[in-house]
């Protein structure tokens, strides 16, 4: 059993200011010296970035569809062990989701699977009265979720927040805060360069979750948030473990150096993908594609996640040192995965700039965003998993890459054509896994970084033929996660739907 404080901020639907607000929360409490957990639900790696910016330790994301619902309660308990208090942002509304089903992976069912108490944030700018019936609606939808308190956002008054605070009372609806118009600044960096100014620890984003922190310590009442937040009952079960997760791990005389993109303030990639590689026997280095001109001493392999945002291309081409260290590691026979943007980074050129130029294809930012969840189906042995292999992961891109997929794809799926890109052992697809659901694959990648430095002792590596280099296969390497994911269009609350087509 594990006893964690814990509450999900969540809203009617995106818009309401719940990110500002719950980074606002987070940074407040490490103002007060309250140790504090952030998470987000769903793969949105750049909110699980402030988040963790905020509570001064790693944001981490719960997202049911990418690793099981089994699995959301013992992840959570391990991320949030030693803080006193944890805080969940929601994605999209309470009921929402980005397929459809929000029983399955929306902010309602990560709120009942933790059995913690949710939050409302409603910016009721052109609301009175009405607010009660919205706030009851929500209350009474789902008996398995506890709507134990509302924020006010947008409050337009002294007078308006009175009646509002009248409407609420009229049904049992504690009202934790109120932010008058102007109280919450529109601060956060551009959407557009996601995690990046985390990552680099930037001026602007530390005052930006300062702000935000003081915005909150002023207008809402952190003393019955931490008591809501301790309301919530013991979660029964094991707690996640990357030790556990990999299983026995046979010792050797070296363990390889593995790089992951990313910088002093966060990786590109959920952080239970260095977590498990730790604990497979790798050392991790963290490399930043934007900053450094080469990779750092040693490196046998390299995994680029998808939290690196598309915005960044013009950066990537420019370092040209790094390109060439990367296209040098790739053609040595080294493993490199890449997600997202580290696909057309691969490629010979992205928009007429010069990219790494492992990919014998090219790539062109799109109009519109691609984003949604896939059902894959690996389509030959990497070091990534085996043929045949079954992984739920997400895209969300805009840029277009041609060819579609290599001789040798990494990835089908129903409705789809064949995507990515299997070379020797590179794999490159616009598509993001959380390794939690599949920890063999840092066992398998480290069995191919480790055959590499086998291959240079015994000789040089030859290269040229478009075959993927042999990895030893253990049965079961990465199982299907949760239930069909087919392609669907949607937002993850911080999108335009606008803007948001599906694609196969």
């Amino acid at each position: 059993m594990t006893a964690q404080p814990r509450l999900v901020i969540s809203a009617p639907s995106s818009g309401h200011g719940k990110t500002a607000i719950a980074v606002g929360i987070l940074a407040a409490f490490a103002a007060r010296g309250v140790p504090a957990a952030g998470f987000k639900v769903g793969p949105d790696h750049t909110d699980a970035a402030y988040l963790g910016l905020a509570a001064g330790r790693t944001g981490r994301n719960l997202d049911p569809r990418l690793v099981g619902a089994a699995r959301i309660a013992p992840l959570f308990a391990h991320g949030a062990a030693g803080s006193k208090v944890a805080v969940i942002e929601g994605a999209m509304g309470l009921f929402d989701s980005l397929t459809g089903q929000p029983e399955i992976d929306g902010t309602a069912a990560v709120a009942a699977a933790l059995r913690a108490p949710v939050v409302l944030v409603i910016d009721v700018a052109a609301m009175g009265h009405s607010v009660a019936a919205l706030v009851h609606g929500f209350r009474m939808f789902d008996e398995m979720v506890h709507v134990g308190g509302v924020i006010l956002n947008r409050v337009a008054s002294a007078r308006h927040d009175q009646l509002l605070r009248t409407a609420l009372d009229d049904i049992g609806m504690p009202v934790l805060g109120a932010l008058h118009r102007g109280d919450l600044p529109n601060v956060l960096p551009a959407r557009a360069s996601g995690a990046v100014p985390v990552a680099h620890l930037s001026a602007d984003a530390r005052r930006a979750v300062h702000r935000l922190g003081e915005a909150v310590a002023t207008t809402v009442d952190l003393d019955r948030l931490i008591a809501l937040a301790g309301s919530a009952p013991a979660l029964p079960g094991p707690v996640w473990s990357p030790a556990a997760a990999i299983g026995a791990v046979v010792d050797v005389p070296e363990r390889p150096v593995i790089a992951l993109a990313g910088g002093p303030g966060v990786l590109y990639t959920f952080v239970e993908t260095a977590e498990l590689l730790t604990a497979a026997g790798a050392d991790v280095v963290v490399v930043d594609p934007l900053r450094d001109e080469k990779l750092p001493a040693g490196v046998r392999g390299l995994m680029i996640g998808a939290g690196l945002p598309e915005a960044c291309t013009e950066k990537l081409s420019a370092n040209r040192q790094l390109c060439e260290a990367v296209a040098r590691l790739a053609r040595a026979g080294s493993p490199v995965v890449a997600e997202g943007v580290g696909l057309p980074w691969l490629t010979r050129e992205l928009d007429g700039r010069p990219m790494c130029a492992v990919l014998d294809a090219s790539a062109a930012t799109g109009r519109r965003t691609v984003a949604g969840y896939r059902e894959a189906i690996a389509q030959s042995t990497s070091p990534l998993a085996p043929a045949g292999a079954r992984i739920t992961g997400y895209k969300q891109n805009r840029v277009i890459v041609t060819p579609r997929a290599g001789r040798i794809p990494a990835w089908t799926w129903a409705g789809g054509k064949p995507e990515g890109f299997v070379w020797h052992q590179v794999h490159a697809s616009q598509l993001g896994l959380h390794w939690a659901a599949a920890p063999e694959i840092a066992r398998r990648l480290i069995i191919a970084a480790r055959s590499v430095a086998n291959r240079n002792a015994a000789g040089p590596v030859s290269g040229g033929d478009d075959q993927t280099a042999a990895v030893p296969i253990t049965p079961g390497v990465a199982a299907t996660v949760g239930r069909a994911a087919m392609p669907t269009a949607g937002t993850n609350g911080d999108l335009d739907t606008a803007d948001v087509v599906s694609h196969p």
